[in-house]
């Protein structure tokens, strides 16, 4: 009988594997990213409402909204700008838009150490993760479908987007 994780399609080690590629902010592992899950995501979006929920800010409802509007965001200006030779999907797109979260959840998780308010040091931290992953992000989304690779300055715009957003909501 197959075991219950590899019954619900979620495979511990290949979410390791591809958690692993997203920690190198200098060279981000594409080939791991070729097949698409939403197991691993939702492991990050969850870590990433508990530190959250930790720092006294009960914002799941908030962090799932914005997940789901920037995937699509991110899908829909990915797709104006490629044209008909854009094939990226969905689904796809939620992947490396969550996997893509882990710089942002290693900032939750040290925020809660970094003393509040609205301090330079935090900003500072803060600006570190968010060009962390959206170098991550942009790299991903250009080696992942095609037609990217031109407009890879305005990918990177939209993701720089998404990840201040989501950074902005730790810091306030």
């Amino acid at each position: 009988e197959e075991p219950l994780l590899d019954e619900l399609g979620i495979h511990p080690d290949q979410i390791w594997y591809k958690t692993r590629s997203i920690l190198n902010p200098l060279r981000v592992n594409s080939t791991a990213h070729k097949d698409s899950d939403l197991s691993g995501p939702i492991f990050l979006y969850l870590s990433l409402c508990l530190f959250q929920l930790l720092a006294g800010k009960i914002q799941f409802g908030v962090i799932l909204g914005w997940i789901v509007v920037s995937s699509i965001f991110l899908y829909v200006v990915f797709n104006m700008l490629a044209g008909r030779n854009g094939n990226l999907d969905l689904h796809t797109c939620t992947s490396v838009v969550g996997y893509c979260m882990l710089p942002v959840v290693i900032f939750s998780a040290a925020s809660l150490f970094i003393p509040q308010g609205t301090s330079v040091a935090r900003y500072a931290v803060a600006g570190v993760f968010v060009v962390w992953a959206t170098r991550a992000c942009t790299n991903l989304m250009v080696a992942l479908a095609d037609g990217g690779e031109e407009h890879r300055g305005l990918i990177s715009y939209a993701c720089f987007l998404i990840y201040t957003l989501f950074s902005l909501l730790v810091i306030f």
